[in-house]
């Protein structure tokens, strides 16, 4: 049995807390909230976030950056959106100051400077790198909440330090594979969002699956391809972190960016649809970063691309559609990831 701190009380986080306690772990669930915190430990539910999930006896609640007198854990969760991952470290940092394993549940990259969720926590908390891993996959919070099969990757600079998070998280509704392609995985968590919000936009026109399908290939193949020039492994990308991540959040009626960009395709615009969501939709933020570091590795990125246009530029999802079908024609061998 472990001690673990989970840092975010999103879905996510209380789907991992809900997890870990019944797997015989004590946990204590972080909220910056103390309102949001109170709701939780009094209901026993994060009814706002992950409604119908009851929280075990294992678990207690608190925002106290003290962390409420839970002492030193084992490990600790980050699960919080990645443009507040930085301070959140940042806050709990004197109470997590010595411990020896500390997991990303975030996907996505730090505003302006587009460091990875793993860079962010290693700086924040005063840790070294190698005891950081990141945790991904097509992971949707409602079923891992509800004890649905999974299966992930923990990924981290040094054997030792996936093992440690694969050891904490697995179980037998909840299958975790090591991997050591931290850059990778994360890279793929975060730019899988992107392809999902030009699905989900597809969708909004009206269109089926032959449109989706061909999104998500060739959105793999940009993926990969601006991955290997940040130093990903390119079989990364075919994994569970890529491949099965991307066709989860493009096709699920559970994935926020998919249905983000229904909305978009719908012909909403952005300020009206993100203003009335309650939880975040990464793809937005991390279009913005895809699209700057395929500027500055000279990488091609059609998807994501038209993709910013909607989003930043104004253009609606059905002109941004109708570039893509209308590039010169190309060898797909000759474009491949």
């Amino acid at each position: 049995m472990s001690r673990v701190v989970v840092a975010g009380a999103g879905g996510w986080g209380t789907a991992l807390a809900a997890h870990l306690a019944r797997k015989g772990d004590t946990v204590l669930l972080w909220a910056r909230d103390p309102v949001h915190a109170a709701a939780i430990a009094g209901s026993r539910e994060n009814t706002r976030l992950l409604p119908g999930v009851l929280l075990p006896p294992g678990v207690a609640v608190t925002a106290d950056p003290g962390l409420a007198g839970f002492g030193l854990p084992d490990a600790a969760v980050f699960t919080v959106p990645s443009h507040g991952l930085g301070a959140v470290a940042g806050i709990l940092r004197p109470a997590l100051a010595g411990v020896p394993l500390v997991v990303s549940g975030v996907k996505g990259f730090e505003p302006g400077t587009f460091r990875r969720p793993s860079e962010v926590l290693a700086d924040a908390l005063g840790v070294a790198a190698d005891r950081v891993c990141t945790l991904s996959g097509p992971s949707h919070a409602e079923e891992v909440g509800r004890e649905v099969p999974t299966a992930v990757v923990a990924a981290a600079a040094i054997p030792a330090t996936a093992a440690a998070a694969q050891a904490l998280f697995f179980s037998s509704r909840f299958r975790v594979y090591t991997h050591s392609d931290l850059v990778g995985v994360e890279l793929a968590g975060a730019l899988k969002n992107v392809i999902a919000l030009a699905c989900g936009m597809t969708d909004g026109l009206g269109f089926g699956d032959n449109t989706r399908a061909a999104l998500l290939t060739r959105g793999l193949a940009e993926i990969a391809r601006l991955g290997a020039t940040l130093g990903a492994r390119r079989g990364t990308f075919q994994g569970l972190a890529g491949l099965g991540d991307l066709v989860v959040t493009c096709t699920s009626p559970l994935s926020r960016n998919r249905r983000l960009g229904m909305r978009l395709g719908a012909g909403e615009r952005l300020e009206a649809v993100a203003g009335g969501m309650i939880q975040v939709a990464e793809g937005v933020r991390a279009c913005a970063a895809a699209v700057a570091l395929a500027q500055d590795r000279r990488v091609a990125m059609p998807i994501s691309a038209q993709v910013h246009r909607v989003l930043f530029g104004g253009a609606p999802a059905a002109e941004a559609l109708q570039e893509l079908l209308t590039r010169d024609p190309r060898s797909e061998e000759e474009t491949a990831p």
